[in-house]
């Protein structure tokens, strides 16, 4: 079985194993961390899937009054940390940007997420922060995947954004991804709320290539059934070829199965098909 959790109210999401318990959405539950059991809430129920699934953390167990107490505390110690870094960072006339904070109740250390468009000397801020919240603090600069990752919101297709839900790494995306599937290279087109290339266009890529190695090429004489044409676009998503029938002069999308490529053209490509005895 399976459930998934999130931290923050339309927060990303984790997966655990719900071992015992089987809380309900909306639950407050206890997930293991590096630091110690920490409060979140339930998004999904428990559920069985099909995919053997291994290697997810299981549910501690379900909260009680006490860890919702040590939650609560914690919440308003990232509050107040937010609100003194930010403060400070604009008395000390720094160029950057507080994003989160992050809080280990058991040792009461604070750190402070940032980004900057350059390295930032924050000895000094450092300094005035710990002698202000009294506690050990440690800053980290971000780039703007993690940034947009941490901060969340809306990403062009209208929903929330895949880095802040459930992308767990960011894999290399490249602008030849956004060729290969007809899209505009506009840079201000393809790119997302943190103003690099949008993660997305990596979901599809793959059926692009595979679509492109077994579709006849664009240009080349097929024939399909409405008869023998040209291929003149392609229609990934539906796996169809767009057909100019010669006959007609009429455009229509055939299933790239039912498009067979002329005879001379196949030879060409894969050379002459070798006779064997049982053919005659």
């Amino acid at each position: 079985m399976m459930m998934a959790v999130s931290f923050e109210r339309s927060g990303r999401l984790h997966y655990l194993d719900p071992g015992p318990y089987r809380p309900a959405v909306g639950a407050k539950v206890l997930v293991p961390t590096d630091t110690g059991p920490e409060v979140a809430e339930c998004i999904w129920a428990p559920q069985w899937i099909d995919e053997d699934i291994g290697g997810l953390p299981v549910c501690v167990g379900l909260a009680t009054e006490v860890d919702l107490t040590r939650d609560e505390s914690s919440r308003e110690r990232r509050a107040e940390a937010r609100v003194v870094a930010r403060r400070l960072v604009r008395d000390h006339g720094l160029p950057m940007k507080v994003i989160a904070v992050d809080y280990i109740h058991q040792s009461g250390d604070l750190t402070i997420y940032f980004s900057a468009p350059q390295r930032v000397d924050f000895r000094a801020l450092v300094r005035d922060l710990s002698a202000r919240l009294r506690t050990r603090i440690e800053l980290r600069q971000v780039g703007p995947r993690d940034e947009a990752r941490l901060q969340g919101g809306i990403g062009p297709c209208g929903r929330d954004l895949c880095c802040s839900t459930f992308l767990k790494n960011f894999e290399p995306v490249t602008i030849r991804m956004a060729r290969d599937q007809n899209l505009p290279t506009n840079p201000m087109r393809i790119a997302g709320a943190c103003g690099r290339l949008m993660c997305c266009l990596k979901y599809e890529h793959p059926l692009y290539l595979e679509f492109r190695e077994r579709a006849p090429k664009l240009g080349s004489a097929v024939e399909s059934p409405e008869g023998a044409g040209t291929v003149v676009g392609y229609s990934v998503p539906t796996d169809q070829v767009i057909v100019k029938v010669a006959e007609t002069g009429a455009r229509c999308a055939c299933p790239t199965a039912s498009v067979c490529r002329s005879r001379r053209a196949y030879e060409a490509t894969h050379g002459r098909k070798r006779e064997q005895p049982g053919d005659r």
